[in-house]
């Protein structure tokens, strides 16, 4: 299954469609994401855009999601950024925090960890604020 992005005229994405594999693949048994955008095109208008996304980032960085950006510099579907002192990272296209996540790996399953954005700026040592899963 093939999915596709259908964006509106700020490429902004606002739907997700999904397309047999057999419709986007050639004579030669190549997939294209040409024969995709025609297709869905054709069922529901030539005006429509689309860009083909990935579940497996294999392309374009990441899965297109509601109200993400499709950027034709960089070819990559980006979501909006979470908080103001948050860069994107222009080989993931992927916005990241300026301190490292206190716990990478999950290893406190108890405990989960929010981003605030005032402590952050109050004290830019600080940003994580850890929290119990059970209250």
């Amino acid at each position: 299954m093939a999915h596709f992005a259908e964006l509106n005229s700020d490429n902004k994405v606002i739907g997700i469609l999904k397309v047999e594999n057999a419709v986007i693949t050639d004579e030669n048994n190549q997939e294209q994401e040409s024969l995709g955008i025609t297709f869905l095109q054709g069922l529901f208008g030539s005006d429509k855009i689309y860009k083909q996304t990935s579940y497996n980032s294999n392309f374009r960085k990441n899965y297109a999601g509601l109200g993400d950006t499709y950027d034709t510099t960089r070819d990559a579907f980006i979501c909006d950024q979470p908080f103001a002192s948050w860069a994107l990272n222009e080989s993931t296209c992927r916005y990241e925090p300026p301190i490292p996540h206190p716990d990478p790996e999950g290893t406190e399953p108890e405990y989960f960890y929010d981003w605030d954005e005032d402590a952050y700026q109050a004290d830019n040592s600080t940003g994580w604020v850890k929290k119990s899963t059970s209250a």
